[in-house]
């Protein structure tokens, strides 16, 4: 008969190097990426497989990063966009969210389907009328443009519903009897108590609009107002696709804010999407 103590190790390590294994497959592209910036043009197409560089080159290429297009003007940028998305969400979500979680009112079934079937239209399918709405109203090639089609998130009104759902109505109605009005409710009760789901809404949020190609693509012609993903088109574009070291250098620089943010409230959403994902 198997030991049941050897069964619970064995298990500890099937599922530890599964899990090393799959991380390193994730990682390996970033690795190479990373690499890749600190060789000269020289050492990227040897034949082998060398991660270390053998030459350095990181001064030369991050400079060229920094210098052949206006990279830091593109990471500003994509922070003006993602935060002003993320703030105008935020102030149409958790209004919204609160009314569905805890407001009875007429339609409200109706309105939630409505949510829901937002949330299974992908973006691609409305992004013609939209740009044809944005010419109209003379918006293509601002950074407008790029804000207005993501102001309203069904994914957000879903994410911090199902948050406040876990809110004691006890204790709504206590701040009701102390006086407090419905804005006032929302600021000083609502607010604090979906924390962890807002961080964890803000990190999908920004991950998604930094990293969208495809809208800034159709809307934005105009180099000083590209976002970090197009801009590394605009710079591809300039290098005839062959300096691949500064190119690398300048996707290093993309992807860092990103990855910083992440880091630093990665606790808070795992606490935002547990919470947020055991409400009924």
């Amino acid at each position: 008969m198997k030991n049941p103590l050897q069964a619970g190790i064995a298990w500890q390590i099937f599922r530890h190097v599964t899990l090393i294994s799959g991380a390193a497959v994730f990682l390996l592209p970033f690795a190479w990426m990373l690499s890749t910036s600190f060789k000269p043009a020289a050492d990227i197409f040897t034949d082998g497989f060398q991660l270390l560089p053998q030459r350095w080159a990181a001064v030369e290429n991050y400079t060229k990063a920094l210098t052949a297009v206006p990279l830091l003007r593109f990471l500003f940028n994509g922070a003006f966009v993602c935060g002003s998305i993320l703030v105008l969400q935020l102030l149409i979500a958790l209004p919204a969210a609160y009314c569905f979680a805890k407001i009875d009112f007429r339609g409200k079934r109706l309105a939630w389907a409505l949510v829901l079937l937002a949330l299974m239209i992908p973006f691609q399918a409305t992004a013609i009328p939209l740009y044809i709405v944005l010419y109209h109203i003379h918006l293509l090639d601002t950074t407008t443009a790029l804000i207005i089609p993501f102001v309203a998130s069904a994914f957000g009104v879903f994410l911090l519903r199902q948050s406040i759902m876990g809110i004691p109505d006890e204790l709504i109605y206590a701040a009701r009897l102390d006086g407090m009005g419905e804005v006032e409710l929302l600021w000083r009760v609502i607010m604090p108590a979906t924390g962890p789901a807002m961080s964890a809404f803000a990190i999908f949020s920004v991950v998604w609009h930094w990293n969208d190609y495809f809208w800034p693509l159709l809307v934005i012609n105009t180099t000083d107002l590209a976002t970090p993903p197009l801009g590394t088109l605009f710079f591809m574009n300039q290098e005839a696709g062959t300096d691949f070291g500064p190119l690398m250098a300048g996707t290093v620089m993309i992807t860092l804010p990103l990855l910083l943010f992440f880091l630093g409230a990665q606790k808070r959403f795992i606490e935002g999407v547990t919470l947020s994902g055991v409400k009924s």
